[in-house]
């Protein structure tokens, strides 16, 4: 039965990023009646951060954990059990500041996790994550950052996620943005249709 994870990470009702991630899960149920879609918005869940404890129990690797450490470390094991369960994994991520909302940060601290998603070896960093999952990044951006272009350079928010999940295993990723969307309406209107347009012809 494939799976689908969907994450969100805008607490705006009007969001755009959210707004394409739906359609897309939405097509994604229809040619997958019986798939199973996990949702989790992190700004509304409010995701932790890593904190002194967290970050103590990532790094206890004497099999004993205090409860209190079994305890954080339990928010991440959830979070790492559904990624490694999933076929697919959506990400609704508006640029805020030229890269991601920091609960969508927290999220991935949570799964970047040595042990479980990556492992160091002698040759550096293996990721642990099981190849062939497919990653779709829906963004919205208030201006353009075009390949090449001079405010490409500013555009922390693809480079760093692409890292990051490539990392762990997810290398197969494709973006869809809605640029300028804090620019002209016409302009915002003609990149959101753009990008619904481009969904509509995902390979799902």
């Amino acid at each position: 039965m494939p799976s689908l994870l969907h994450i969100d990470s805008s607490p705006r009702a009007a969001s755009v990023s959210s707004r394409l991630a739906a359609a897309f899960v939405a097509q994604w149920r229809r040619q997958n009646p019986a798939g199973t879609v996990v949702h989790h918005n992190t700004s509304l869940e409010q995701i932790p951060y890593l904190d002194a404890q967290m970050a103590d129990a990532f790094l206890d690797h004497s099999g004993e954990l205090t409860p209190a450490r079994a305890r954080a470390l339990a928010i991440s094991d959830r979070f790492v059990d559904e990624l490694l369960a999933a076929d697919v994994l959506v990400l609704a991520a508006p640029m805020w500041n030229l890269s991601i909302p920091a609960s969508l940060k927290a999220w991935i601290d949570m799964i970047v996790r040595e042990g479980r998603t990556f492992a160091f070896t002698a040759g550096g960093v293996a990721p642990l994550v099981p190849p062939g999952k497919r990653v779709f990044v829906f963004s919205a951006r208030g201006g353009a950052y075009p390949a090449g272009s001079p405010m490409s350079a500013l555009d922390f928010q693809e480079p760093y996620l692409r890292a990051i999940l490539g990392i762990i295993g997810l290398t197969q990723i494709e973006f869809i943005s809605a640029e300028c969307q804090s620019e002209s309406p016409e302009a915002a209107a003609e990149s959101l249709a753009h990008a619904e347009h481009a969904i509509a012809n995902l390979a799902v």
